[in-house]
């Protein structure tokens, strides 16, 4: 009964969304923001849309509930920052990876850690593959991308120019190519299987010069995905173009966005859940840019708070939403709500005033004497079976090459209900019954035996730490999140204090320490 009822509710909602998509289908206003406790940096949404997992400054991974806007499980995955999550298809599954170079793969309903994985350099992006969650990908900061198993294996993507290793990369829709860029404009596509090289080609400003390829993200619906540079053009191309002119190809992007005005640096670009639109989030400020893939006009501009610093934007898999994070806190963008409220005529046809009813002479009567008799009827129409039982698939969780939904799939978590304290005049027992429980729980205390010092207490579970061995991999590197400065202008920015006139007393001589104290805190 629980199943159907979801259905009913996803179906609906689908419906909506299938209305919604003949207007316009992107967020329009600020809609609230979730508070994480600690400071975001990175989010993700599950397949689905139900679950948005937001990593925190703290090494925390705070799992919301996105229906209900609540915090459904707090999981303290790392030590450091953490800087990028990816989900499995399932939703069961959850890949981080943090500051301290370590990446972890999280069981979501435990809140247990099944595998972590040390790396000699800063990763700066993780992803699970699209189809099969034995397998991510990993880009290492200043080395080719490594494609992983859970076991411990790895391959290592080949390069195109040795000399460049500022690589990015990501898996297509389904997980059989794995698209790699680098920072001289070159975009290599290798098959998941093999790693052959299977097409390439080289993104220009229009002449021979080149440009940095700063990220690679695909569509969920469709075969188009685009790629973010450094010359501030978001460029769209289509994936069987690629494959079809190979290596060393000259495929044309289909759409170039860019902001012609400010010329914005875009911080981070996506494709909403059906592929119809694209936004990118600036890398000056909290402002979002959403397109119309299909003709590429500027359709709206979100602005937030003044003075923030953009992180991260995802649209959701499923509705016209975007959250984005920016000073520590998951803003969440979408359509305004606007309440209607209609009379309506014994017809339901909706009335803009009062309008006076004229009651029919028939309109009460058990039987109309007024209606002609029908001499001849037709065969009268046999019953139809109407099946209630079967659960249709919804189109929007599933892909064009599947025909039903994964059963498997994690849509929610159980949270449990908060009960307020109650008051103590209200749930007081009788005395009889509250003497009665005492002696039952006297009598509790002399069976069972005391535990003593000596008694084991019960063992967590260990997690296996793999160190992954990555040839010429840069080892001093620092992660970008961390912008550590060197220790020299540290210590000399800390023991610089202005200088104390000699005509002061002794008080302001002789400082305490904790006078000290309070003056570095607030320098």
């Amino acid at each position: 009964m629980f199943d159907l009822l979801l259905s009913f509710i996803f179906s609906s909602g689908s419906e909506i969304l299938c209305r919604e998509s003949f207007g316009q289908n992107y967020p329009e206003d600020f809609d609230g923001a979730l508070d994480c406790i600690s400071i975001a940096i990175t989010c993700a949404f599950n397949r689905q849309g139900t679950l948005l997992a937001v990593g925190c400054n703290d090494g925390r991974i705070v799992i919301w509930d996105f229906l209900t806007r609540g915090i459904a499980k707090i999981i303290s995955a790392h030590v450091h920052p953490v800087c990028s999550l990816s989900w499995s298809r399932n939703g069961r599954k959850l890949l981080s990876a943090a500051t301290d170079n370590t990446v972890s793969i999280w069981d979501i309903t435990l809140a247990e850690c099944d595998r972590t994985f040390r790396f000699p350099s800063p990763i700066l992006k993780v992803q699970f593959h699209p189809r099969n969650s034995k397998m991510f990908l990993v880009c290492p900061m200043k080395h080719p991308a490594v494609k992983m198993e859970i076991d411990g294996n790895f391959s290592v993507v080949p390069l195109d120019d040795d000399s460049d290793l500022n690589i990015v990369a990501s898996f297509d829709r389904r997980g059989r190519h794995i698209y790699t860029g680098n920072a001289k404009g070159r975009i290599l596509v290798f098959s998941s299987k093999d790693l052959q090289q299977k097409a390439s080609f080289r993104v220009t400003t229009g002449t021979l010069n080149t440009t940095a390829i700063k990220s690679i993200e695909f569509a969920r619906r469709g075969e188009c995905f685009l790629v973010n540079s450094a010359d501030r053009i978001i460029r769209v191309y289509e994936s069987g173009e690629i494959m079809a002119c190979g290596k060393d190809g000259e495929p044309e992007p289909i759409q170039k966005l860019q902001d012609l005005v400010n010329k914005t640096l875009w911080k981070k670009c996506c494709f909403s859940g059906d592929g119809e639109y694209i936004v990118a989030g600036s890398a000056r400020q909290h402002s979002l840019y959403i397109w119309e893939k299909s003709n590429g006009s500027l359709v709206k501009i979100l602005h937030g708070t003044k003075g923030e610093l953009l992180l991260d934007v995802v649209w959701h898999p499923v509705r016209p939403i975007i959250a984005s994070i920016s000073s520590g806190l998951v803003s969440v963008w979408a359509q305004n709500q606007v309440e209607n409220w209609s009379a309506f005529a014994p017809d339901f046809k909706e009335l803009d005033e009062n309008v006076e009813y004229e009651e029919r002479e028939s309109e009460f009567d058990i039987e109309d004497e007024d209606k002609e008799k029908e001499d001849l009827k037709g065969p009268e129409e046999e019953d139809l079976d109407v099946d209630i039982t079967t659960v249709q698939p919804i189109q929007a969780f599933v892909s064009s090459d599947e025909e039903e939904e994964d059963t498997d799939a994690l849509l929610y978590l159980p949270v449990s209900p908060e009960i307020d304290e109650p008051e103590e005049s209200a749930w007081t027992l009788p005395q009889d019954v509250q003497q009665g429980q005492e002696d039952i729980q006297a009598g509790d205390k002399k069976r069972t035996p005391q535990p003593s010092d000596n008694t084991p207490s019960p063992k967590k579970r260990r997690v296996k730490i793999s160190d992954v061995d990555l040839p010429d991999a840069p080892i001093d590197e620092i992660h970008p999140l961390l912008n550590v400065k060197k220790p020299n202008e540290k210590a000399s920015k800390k023991t610089s204090r202005p200088k104390q006139p000699k005509s002061k007393s002794d008080k302001s001589k002789h400082r305490s320490k904790y006078d000290d104290v309070s003056y570095k805190l607030h320098t």
